[in-house]
């Protein structure tokens, strides 16, 4: 399991993170397909409990789940022995500093080392009567044989049907025709802060260990990919425990754990799930065909700051902000522009561009959603065709700068340079300016100043004086590092 957010593994020994996929609602989820079984199929063992806080204990609902939770090892699969990486986390976020710690700890980065055989233990679950098993993709190893073993001892040879990097889940099949095996279900109903949850799972190879908690956030990032929205709990998690489910006290599987925060390598208290409405979107989408179809927009966006808001003229910080549009993308077939702000999402407030993200991702290919934004101050609505998410791309070099005659922005902490290409070089940043607090680097490349494009530092320069006249507090740039833009809100300083 990802551990600090590692799964199932140790924070000090934390592995690249997979992408947790969060398509989040706080409305019901059916689940579709295949997860669907009868009302009266014998072995449902998530039909025979109600809400009530057990006096007596969590007995009867772990002898009722318990022979559906299986242990998963895989043998003779082959991996990089490379230390575990800690997440790239943006700057600010709320556990960067616990990272550094233990980042710091270990001695910063290493080299990759080769390949090796091992063995992986996990945990995992039957979601259906003929023995489909849900368990973490970082459970899995490259090549080797997959083996569940079941509470009563039995143990069966099981095929990889789909994984999903993006959201760490994996699909397993048990090899054994005819035979029906004990199931559980998906939570249909969202999870609640302060409901009890058991988690039943294989740490440290001793398999059926059972540990009880509540839930104790939701939408958690932790900085495993674009689409995370954790549920938080405090019942004991350990490596081993990934893939494993989290129950409801009717025994339905409200998660899908997956990673703890573990400073010393053991639990804490502090373990992340993926919720079941997610979950069982994306087994079902494995299910049907070994892979999950995400929709696509084709934007790079940020959050509106009040420092951006205030350089738009925009009453309030809300929405998103796009930097970039990427060539023959949805969103530039649309019309959508570097600058837009992006208010609503077919009605719904975008809150964060990890919000957004994750409303697309939702939307099936070929569906058209409306878009509301902001264009130069003008609300103006804009239907988009939704695509499939392509594979990764490959990223260019950094662009060199040339030996050009230098400008100085002394009131930003800039020195400018003109470039052979698109927009102007910046070429050193005085540490103490404002500037240089809003992240500009040696290196970037200013592309547009208040929207205007600028082709030499003195563009750049009147265009940040006629922001200084007209009252701005800060100006807003349009920034380019390396392939990747963002807009940077610096404070003017008034004189």
């Amino acid at each position: 399991m990802m551990q600090t957010p590692t799964p199932k593994r140790r924070l000090s020994k934390l592995p690249a993170f997979l992408a947790a996929a969060a398509l989040l609602g706080t409305t019901a989820y059916t689940l579709p397909g295949f997860l669907e079984q009868p009302a009266n199929a014998a072995t449902d063992l998530s039909k025979t409990f109600d809400n009530g806080a057990p006096a007596a204990g969590f007995a009867d609902l772990v002898e009722r789940v318990q022979p559906a939770v299986v242990s998963v090892q895989v043998k003779g699969g082959t991996t990089h022995t490379a230390r575990r990486k800690m997440p790239r986390l943006p700057r600010g976020h709320g556990m960067e500093d616990f990272f550094k710690q233990f980042e710091d700890r270990q001695g910063g980065k290493k080299r990759r080392s080769p390949r090796r055989q091992l063995s992986s233990h996990g945990s995992g679950f039957v979601v259906t009567e003929d023995g489909f098993v849900v368990t973490n993709n970082h459970v899995l190893t490259e090549g080797g044989t997959i083996q569940v073993k079941f509470a009563n001892g039995d143990e069966h040879e099981a095929e990889l049907i789909g994984s999903d990097a993006k959201t760490d889940l994996a699909l397993l099949k048990i090899k054994a025709k005819g035979k029906s095996f004990p199931f559980v279900r998906f939570a249909e109903k969202a999870a609640r802060v302060g409901d009890w949850v058991v988690a039943v799972g294989n740490p440290f190879g001793l398999g059926g260990t059972v540990t009880t908690g509540i839930i104790s956030a939701r939408g958690r990032d932790i900085g495993s990919g674009p689409y995370d929205d954790f549920l938080q709990i405090d019942a004991a998690i350990n490596k081993g425990n990934s893939g494993g489910p989290a129950f409801n006290l009717k025994g339905e599987v409200v998660g899908v754990n997956t990673a703890i925060f573990s400073p010393s390598g053991g639990s804490v208290g502090i373990g992340f799930a993926i919720p079941a409405h997610l979950a069982g979107k994306i087994v079902a989408d494995l299910k049907d065909d070994g892979n999950v179809t995400r929709g696509w927009l084709g934007v790079v966006i940020q959050s509106v700051t009040q420092d951006i808001a205030e350089s738009l003229g925009l009453d309030q910080a809300s929405g998103v902000i796009i930097a970039d549009v990427q060539d023959g993308s949805p969103a530039s077939k649309a019309g959508l522009r570097s600058g837009d702000t992006i208010l609503t999402l077919e009605g719904k407030k975008v809150k964060s561009p990890r919000d957004l993200a994750r409303k697309v991702a939702a939307i099936k290919p070929g569906e058209k959603p409306s878009l509301e934004l902001i264009r130069d101050g003008k609300t103006m609505t804009k239907e988009v065709t939704i695509a499939k998410l392509p594979g990764k791309k490959k990223v260019a070099s950094a662009e060199k700068i040339d030996d050009e005659p230098k400008v100085s922005l002394a009131s930003l902490g800039l020195e400018l340079s003109p470039t052979d290409g698109q927009g102007v070089a910046v070429v050193d940043v005085d540490p103490a300016g404002p500037a240089a607090a809003k992240g500009l680097r040696p290196g970037d490349h200013i592309l547009e100043v208040s929207g205007i494009e600028v082709e030499d530092p003195q563009s750049v320069a009147s265009a940040i004086e006629r922001a200084d006249r007209k009252g701005r507090k800060s100006v807003l740039l349009l920034v380019r590092s390396g392939e990747n833009q963002r807009f940077v809100a610096i404070p003017l300083k008034q004189v």
